[in-house]
């Protein structure tokens, strides 16, 4: 499995963070919502499961493994599928069915091979999100984008939601109003 190196700041000032991106030469690469579907992976093991996930023009099927804290906790193996509605088809004749279904709108940009995503969930404040090659890369973005170590976590969705009280799990269908 691949190892995710990534980290968020939570409740950024989206205007400052989008003005310091452009300062910086990042390349934006695309603005829209996402929708995923999430099953077990195993039932009852929250630090594993399957998300199935599209944009609109790209799908994918991902297994996740939380295995540690840390910007290199994350570990995931992810493949493209050519159709959102059959992979779900298929994962359902095989036994499996979607405990949630969760959407978010995601602005995308890249520097110097750091992807940065500012991304918006339904309840909670807009985070960044910074994923990169090694962990020194993900520091090394963070302090560029003007933020100390201090300021940034390694905490997954549902975690960022608890913060919030909100029970991530509790809500199976996850969704902007209108």
């Amino acid at each position: 499995m691949k190892t995710e190196f990534e980290a968020r700041i939570l409740e950024i000032d989206v205007d400052a963070i989008v003005k310091k991106l452009e300062s910086l030469g990042a390349e934006k690469v695309a603005e829209r919502k996402l929708r995923r579907l999430v099953y077990d992976l195993e039932p009852g093991n929250e630090t594993s499961w399957i998300r199935l996930r599209t944009d609109g023009t790209k799908s994918t099927l991902t297994v996740k493994e939380h295995q540690a804290e840390g910007i290199d906790g994350m570990k995931e193996l992810e493949v493209v599928v050519d159709d959102f509605d059959m992979a779900n088809l298929f994962l359902s004749k095989i036994g499996r069915e979607p405990r949630w279904y969760q959407e978010n709108r995601r602005t995308s940009y890249v520097l110097d091979g750091t992807e940065i995503e500012i991304d918006s969930w339904p309840l909670i404040p807009t985070y960044l999100e910074i994923e990169g090659r090694s962990v020194g890369e993900v520091e090394a973005m963070i302090g560029r984008l003007g933020f100390s170590p201090s300021d940034m976590t390694t905490l997954c969705t549902k975690d960022i939601y608890s913060k919030y009280g909100i029970d991530l799990h509790s809500i199976a269908d996850l969704r902007f109003e209108g």
